[in-house]
């Protein structure tokens, strides 16, 4: 390929590495270290699976911003005409990136605390504050830049928690165990709900949408003709990309998740405390290493820091998409801290707040997910680049999969098992 042609397809990459930070937050850290620690290998399919479903997710998310020039968001906005019934949709969205937003800055919380003995509820703030001026870079600079940014918090995330697992590898035959389905009570299956809740985030499929739509959006100055006209770039072309960009993604995002998770397994299974990140953190200091628990701890804070910019960028997106509105960035930041810096100042064991946060997005996947499948199998909202059936069947095969998930889940905790 000539270096011209080269170069042109490297900037076509970007959105899928910055809505894969969502497959790299706090949250996914505490859901995949705790199944590692409790359960050793058992739950290493859960996060195969996970990654595999987000890959097809995210490509019809991108897919959606891309030949619409629409985010999730404002198609639904547009289609769903009775005010009751959308403001209701955006409130259970709202919820949704509440949870989040919880996950990421409790997160960086607890890594400032590990790093320099920060209180939690003072790093909370200040996690808070650096996603505020991320967020700045943003508006300001454009989704560039602010791609970039994010681009260098996941090499420090990945470098973070891939590490401790070439120091301390794990057992091959576990890891090949681990590779067939199945739970052993019901821990492990609201475990597994949460490993999903972390991977397939709700906001990751608004917020691809959007990234996708802002970063291959025509000129300003453009007026008339169709999107690829306008752009001056077939549409064919900037799908191939995506798929690329969604590949490179994934495979971070798995990659690493599956470190956190046999990192566990192999080091911190049976050790009592390990299932909390604090436990965890000293666990891994003592047994291989300071080296090793300072990394997984910047790690930690890169994906907090990484993680909250992005969850809030697709916060705003949800709300202008579906109620029209837009409220200051800095407001919207400040709104959305205070329930996790309450949850911080309660004193509530800040992983399992974690745990259960990611939960609460694997509820909130069926909202997102089911209307994404409906809208990209429509030829009325895609054309020619509508669902093959073979991909229209696969997506509805993991929203049943997911729902099918919640609702087991639901029942367990209830009490029927």
């Amino acid at each position: 390929m000539p270096k011209s042609t080269t170069t042109r397809a490297a900037w076509l990459i970007g959105p899928a590495l910055v809505a894969g930070v969502a497959y790299l937050d706090p949250g996914n850290v505490a859901s995949n270290m705790t199944a590692g620690a409790r359960y050793g290998y058992l739950l290493v399919w859960v996060v195969v699976l996970a990654n595999l479903m987000a890959w097809l997710i995210q490509y019809l998310s991108a897919k959606l911003g891309i030949v619409t020039g629409q985010s999730l968001p404002e198609a639904l906005g547009k289609r769903i005409r009775r005010n009751g019934v959308r403001r209701a949709y955006w409130l259970q969205a709202e919820l949704v990136a509440m949870a989040t937003d919880i996950a990421e800055v409790i997160g960086g919380a607890v890594a400032l605390n590990l790093l320099f003995g920060i209180p939690l509820v003072w790093g909370g703030l200040i996690t808070g504050l650096v996603s505020l001026g991320l967020l700045i870079v943003q508006s300001r600079r454009g989704p560039r830049t602010f791609e970039f940014v994010v681009i260098g918090l996941v090499a420090i995330i990945g470098i973070g928690f891939a590490f401790g697992v070439f120091v301390a590898p794990p057992d091959g035959a576990g890891v090949i165990g681990g590779l067939v389905p199945r739970f052993a009570d019901s821990g492990s299956v609201l475990l597994a709900a949460s490993i999903l809740g972390a991977t397939i985030m709700p906001h990751a499929i608004y917020a691809h949408s959007a990234l996708a739509r802002d970063r291959f959006a025509p000129p300003r100055e453009s007026q008339g003709g169709s999107l690829e006209e306008l752009r001056g770039m077939p549409t064919s072309r900037l799908l191939r990309a995506t798929r690329w960009d969604v590949s490179i993604a994934m495979a971070i995002a798995g990659t690493v998740n599956l470190c956190i998770l046999l990192l566990a397994a192999a080091n911190l299974s049976g050790i009592p405390g390990t299932d909390s990140l604090e436990g965890a953190y000293a666990a891994l200091r003592d047994g291989i290493g300071p080296v090793v628990a300072t990394l997984f701890a910047v790690g930690l804070l890169a994906s907090g820091l990484a993680s909250t910019s992005v969850g809030a960028y697709a916060g705003a997106e949800i709300m202008q998409g579906l109620l029209r509105m837009r409220v200051p960035l800095a407001a919207r930041r400040l709104v959305t801290l205070i329930p996790a810096l309450v949850i911080l100042g309660a004193g509530v064991d800040p992983t399992l707040a974690l745990i259960l946060s990611q939960v609460v997005l694997s509820f909130g996947i069926p909202f997102a997910l089911i209307p994404l499948i409906a809208l990209t199998a429509r030829a009325d909202v895609l054309g020619a680049f509508r669902n093959r059936l073979i991909t229209t069947i696969l997506g509805v095969a993991a929203s049943v999969f997911l729902v099918a998930l919640n609702a087991t889940l639901l029942w367990l905790i209830l009490g029927g098992g």
